[in-house]
Parts: structure tokens; C-alpha cells; sequence
């Protein structure tokens, strides 16, 4: 039976509500009446229910559809402002025991370079981060309890924190790592992790069984409970995640609203991040072989019915899409981006060669940080590489309920902006600066707070005369 306040895995993500769910969709999918009461209740800025976002996924009508999407956009402007948050993945090890089927990684694949770097290789990668202006990573890493234990993981967040170069540091480092024991994730916890997190690749149970034949990624219920261990451990924010084109997509849709639910019901606090990323091409990996791939038209529904079900969380798209695609579902919700990534172990401080590739997925955007920077900001968007609510224990419920509270002018925004002055004062190109001090002008008067305006506008100053690291 479903159940969302229920521990177990095959309760709270109910195959059986999931397919009455997916029949629900498709019976209203015309059904005028019904679709603007739900988008009514959306309005009111507090989400709709799985079942009724379902609803929203499979309109057909025209003009519902049209509402839907300047819906979305408004919650995430609403929510977010027009602020875009910076992120770089850092790949440490790429050795991993399990047999995914659809990851490069699996053991399997002999001739792909395995790699694992050292304390003094990381030095060199997250230097190289940080002259291109990252403040945040997200540390990537397959599963092998021999090669990547936990203390290996410890060790590498202890030695990113550690290192000061120039005006470089990167504040906020979130993990995205195997399903493991509530005892880790306090370490990591203690280790000062901003967010865990957990792709579940399908919720379809039997689809995910067959997709990991082998290795403890295997375990469908230990590796879908992660996240309440995770919150267990003591860590606040925790971000979910499906790899679309693995499973039919209605259904993970499904499965992602259902997990969200499931942790603010059970755990008192919902995901702190949703990433939409779709299956790309790989070494020893064909996206032709899964035959459930959406198109960008989906993609961007799904984007769109996620931030109107879910409107307090961050939602990310990585360097996976294009810049096309990237651009089309900025403003329907996305609100993190990754900028200059790597998808290899190590790529930052020293391009791989093609024939000693470790990636795990071919990127698709391929600009630098300062050329979607620029992008960003002509757009109209503020790129943020702001860490402070995790710096000042606003993280949980706590960054939840600033959001709500509609804050986020006052407190996320005069962030964004000081953290963008310092990457135009130390990283950006000429154009970048001069655009970005533009914006900044103007995006002073977002701020309603007289007083948060005029210390933010104080900080400013003192960021363009050398000093660093100011915050709300």
C-alpha cells in the first residue's frame, strides 16, 4: 500500500499508486475543468500533489499549456529571482564494482582509462577551479569500497577546504556518492558537506534491477532509503535525481514528486535540489540502446510541471544539455547550472587526451566559465557563486523557511551580487566586467530592504577596493 510516511521504499515510491497515477494523467489529460482547478491551487505557491502534476504533464490543450509554462516561470521568479547559482563537478576516482548499464564506469568496460587521483592532484584541479572563479564543487566518484572508501572521500573534502590560492576558495563542497550507512553520512556531515547527492537513475523497481545486474548498487530499497539515512546522519540537504531515457518518463516524474513528498512528510524538510539530466552519449555507452529518450519539448514540461509541484526547491541542468536546451528551461526553473566542467578524473588543471579519456559522459556545452557568465548575464540572469546560507547554517528547514518567507531579496540577492563582484574583480574577461558591473547597478534595486541595500552596497566598495568574502 502506499504510504508516505512509511520507511520502506516499495511504500512511499508505490508501483501501483505510480500506475494509477500515470492512468489518472492520461484520463484528465483534456479535462479544462479539472486542470484549472489544480493550476488554482498552484498559484498559491504551496505545489500540487504527484497525481495532480501528472495531470499538468500530459495536457494537451494549447492554451493550458501556455499557463502552465508562465506559471512556472513565475514561481521561479517568485522563488528565485533571476538568480543563477555556479557549480563545476570534480570527478576524483572513476574505478567503481558495480554493472551499470548505462555508465562507462561499470567494470566491465576494460579499455576505458581508470584514474583516481592524489591529494597533490587535487591540489592541482581544484586551483586550476579556482582561477577559472568556482566557489562550489560537487565531488563525483564510483562505487569501490577498495579504491574510494569513505576516508578517501574525507581526505579529499579536508584537502579542497584547505586550500587558499590567490583570492580562491571554494566554500560549499556537495558530494555525489554511493548509497552508504548512516554512520558515513555523519562523517561526511562532520566533514561540513553542503548537499548529498543521489540520482535514482528509474524508480521502476524491476526497470532499475535489470539496469543494475550487479555490484551493491544492485539493492533497489538500500539505495532508494539513502536520503531519510542521510537525513538521519545529521545532513540537511539532500538532492534527488533521475537519469531520463532510462524508464518511461511519466513514470519517474512520478517517482521524483513521490520521493520529494515523502521526505517533507516523513523527514520534516524536502529535497534541497531536483536534477533532470537525460542519458548522453559515453565511452562503451550508445543513448540509442535505452529507447525511452525524450525530446525537448518533454524536457522542458518536465522542468516546467517540477517547479510548479515542488516550487520551493533548486533545480539543476548540467553541461549534459546544450546551450540551446540550457537557455529554453532557465526561466521555466532551473535556478543551478554548471559552468567549464570536466566530466573526467581530473581534465582542469590538464586537459585529457581522446585516447586517455576517463569521462563519463560526453559535454555537450563546452564553454568556459566566463563565456556562460556572459551568456547568463545577457540574458538579464544574476550568476551567483554564493555559499552563504550553508556558511551560516541556513541549510534544512531553515533555508526552506527564508524561502518560503519570501526572503530571498534581501538575503540571497545582495549575496548573488557581492559574490559576482568578486568573480568580475578576479576572473571575468573585460567584456564579463564591464557587463556584470552594469547588472549589478541595476539589480540594487531589487533589494526592498533600505538598510540590506545600503551595507550591500558598502560591501560592493570594499570588494572592488581588495577585500573578500562578505554575507548576509
Amino acid at each position: 500500500m502506499y504510504d508516505m510516511m512509511s520507511p520502506k521504499a516499495e511504500d512511499f515510491i508505490n508501483d501501483e499508486e505510480i500506475r494509477q497515477c500515470l492512468d489518472y494523467g492520461e484520463a484528465h489529460k483534456t479535462d479544462r475543468a479539472l486542470i484549472d482547478e489544480i493550476l488554482a491551487k498552484a498559484r498559491l505557491r504551496k505545489g500540487v500533489t504527484h497525481k495532480e502534476a501528472m495531470v499538468l504533464l500530459d495536457c494537451e490543450l494549447e492554451d493550458k499549456n501556455e499557463e502552465i509554462y508562465a506559471l512556472a516561470q513565475q514561481i521561479k521568479k517568485d522563488f528565485y529571482g533571476n538568480r543563477i547559482v555556479m557549480f563545476a563537478p570534480l570527478y576524483l576516482s572513476n574505478y567503481c564494482v558495480n554493472g551499470c548499464e548505462y555508465c562507462p564506469y561499470h567494470f566491465r568496460n576494460k579499455h576505458i582509462a581508470r584514474k583516481k587521483l592524489t591529494q597533490d592532484e587535487i591540489r592541482q584541479e581544484v586551483i586550476a577551479l579556482q582561477d577559472m572563479g568556482h566557489k562550489r564543487l560537487a565531488l563525483e566518484a564510483g562505487e569501490d569500497p577498495v579504491m574510494n572508501p569513505i576516508e578517501y572521500i574525507l581526505e579529499s573534502i579536508n584537502t579542497i577546504y584547505n586550500i587558499k590560492h590567490k583570492n580562491g576558495a571554494i566554500r560549499r563542497v556537495n558530494v555525489n556518492i554511493a548509497a552508504t550507512t548512516v554512520e558515513n553520512y555523519t562523517r561526511l556531515k562532520d566533514a561540513g558537506i553542503g548537499t548529498y547527492i543521489l540520482f535514482q537513475e528509474t524508480y521502476n523497481k524491476v526497470n532499475y534491477e535489470r539496469l543494475h545486474p550487479t555490484g551493491p548498487k544492485h539493492d533497489y530499497a538500500y539505495h532508494t532509503e539513502a536520503m531519510d539515512r542521510a537525513m538521519d546522519g545529521g545532513i540537511d540537504d539532500v538532492g534527488l535525481g533521475v537519469l531520463f531515457g532510462l524508464n518511461n518518463y511519466r513514470y519517474d516524474f512520478t517517482g521524483i514528486l513521490m520521493h520529494a513528498e515523502h521526505l517533507e512528510a516523513y523527514k520534516g524538510c524536502g529535497p534541497h535540489t531536483i536534477s533532470v539530466p537525460r542519458v548522453r552519449q559515453a565511452d562503451d555507452i550508445d543513448p540509442e540502446v535505452f529507447n525511452n529518450g525524450i525530446t525537448d519539448d518533454t524536457f522542458a514540461k518536465i522542468v516546467a510541471c517540477i517547479r510548479i509541484a515542488v516550487p520551493y526547491t533548486g533545480m539543476i541542468v548540467s553541461t549534459r544539455e546544450s546551450e540551446a536546451s540550457r537557455k529554453r528551461v532557465l526561466h521555466l526553473g532551473i535556478s543551478q547550472i554548471s559552468g567549464g566542467s570536466r566530466t573526467s578524473v581530473g581534465g582542469y588543471a590538464e586537459e585529457e587526451s581522446e585516447e586517455d579519456s576517463s569521462a563519463q559522459f560526453d559535454v555537450n556545452d563546452r564553454r568556459t566559465l566566463d563565456q556562460v557568465v556572459n551568456w547568463l548575464m545577457t540574458m538579464g540572469y544574476v550568476p551567483s557563486f554564493c555559499t552563504a546560507c550553508y556558511r551560516e547554517g541556513r541549510t534544512g528547514d531553515r533555508f526552506m523557511s527564508l524561502l518560503k518567507g519570501g526572503q530571498i531579496v534581501n538575503c540571497c540577492h545582495p549575496n548573488a551580487l557581492m559574490t559576482l563582484k568578486e568573480y568580475l574583480e578576479d576572473y571575468a574577461s573585460p567584456e564579463t566586467k564591464a557587463l556584470g558591473d552594469a547588472l549589478i547597478t541595476r539589480e540594487l534595486d531589487v533589494i526592498t530592504n533600505p538598510k540590506v541595500r545600503e551595507k550591500c552596497e558598502a560591501y560592493l566598495g570594499d570588494i572592488q577596493n581588495g577585500q573578500r568574502d562578505f554575507r548576509f
